[in-house]
Parts: structure tokens; sequence; C-alpha cells
């Protein structure tokens, strides 16, 4: 018998999953919710969406969230004004963790630069969000209203 066999408790375990971190900014106006209306993204194009973004190697999330703010909607955001709103670990993609934070703070005048992805910035009330949105984000929306810290969506 070779040397080299596998041996049962040798076996190949299973392989550690990656996710993919999101942040989702919640900008609130008073009782209203700043959204973004996609286009040429190949996904949900048409569908309002919080401004959002991927987390980069070596990024917290409030990080994230903040450089986030910067590119997409030009505001400046200090970290003590992040408040977790809610995470949930979302089946799309393989498995993402969509991180949610709340902000009623900010410097600057919330603009679009991202129009090449945006086609435009509207104001929503958080209890009358607009028809098209993508569903996580819907759920997430309803979790955070209803108080829930955590969903598990999709799987």
């Amino acid at each position: 018998m070779s040397e080299t066999a596998i041996k049962p408790e040798q076996e190949a375990k299973p392989q550690r999953h990656k996710v993919t971190g999101d942040v989702h900014l919640l900008l609130r106006r008073g009782d209203e919710v700043l959204f973004g209306q996609r286009r040429n993204t190949g996904f949900e194009d048409g569908a309002w969406h919080l401004p959002s973004g991927h987390l980069e190697a070596g990024e917290s999330v409030v990080a994230a969230l903040i450089r986030e703010a910067e590119e997409e909607i030009g505001v400046t955001i200090a970290p003590e004004d992040v408040h977790f709103g809610h995470i949930m670990h979302n089946s799309s993609s393989g498995g993402r963790m969509a991180f949610f934070f709340t902000v009623r703070t900010w410097q600057g005048e919330p603009s679009n630069r991202e129009p090449e992805k945006c086609s435009t910035l509207e104001w929503f009330a958080a209890d009358a969000l607009p028809n098209h949105m993508i569903d996580y984000c819907r759920a997430a929306m309803q979790d955070i209203r209803d108080g829930t810290a955590f969903s598990v969506y999709g799987w």
C-alpha cells in the first residue's frame, strides 16, 4: 500500500466560505431616507436603492460607509455619526453580509456623484418607500422599522 494514501481522519475538510461585505446608508432627513435610482449597472436597473457599496480589503464597515457616501453622494460623515441599524445575511451572489447604518448628521448637500450608475437621487418617507426597490433592501428597511437587528434573506 502507498504511503501517500489518505487516511479517513485526513479527509479534506469543506472549504471555508468567503462572504462579500456590503454597506448601505440610510441617510435620514427627519422621517425621509435618501435613495438613488439605479441605471447601467446590469442588475435591477430602474430600481430605487440606498447609497451602498462593497468593503475593500483592510477596511472597516464604518470606513467603507464613509468612503461610499463621499464617492456616491458627496457628503462627509464623521465616524461617531454612523449608527448601526441592521445586518442581513443575504444569499445573492453566493452569500453576502449586508450592513445597514443610519446617519442623521453629515456635511455637504447630497448630490449624484455617479450619474453613470444612478439616474437621480430622491428623498422618500420611511413609511412610503418607492414601489420598485431591490427586494432584500425593502426587507431590510422593514426589519429596521420593526427594530430587528439581524435577518437571513434568500437562503
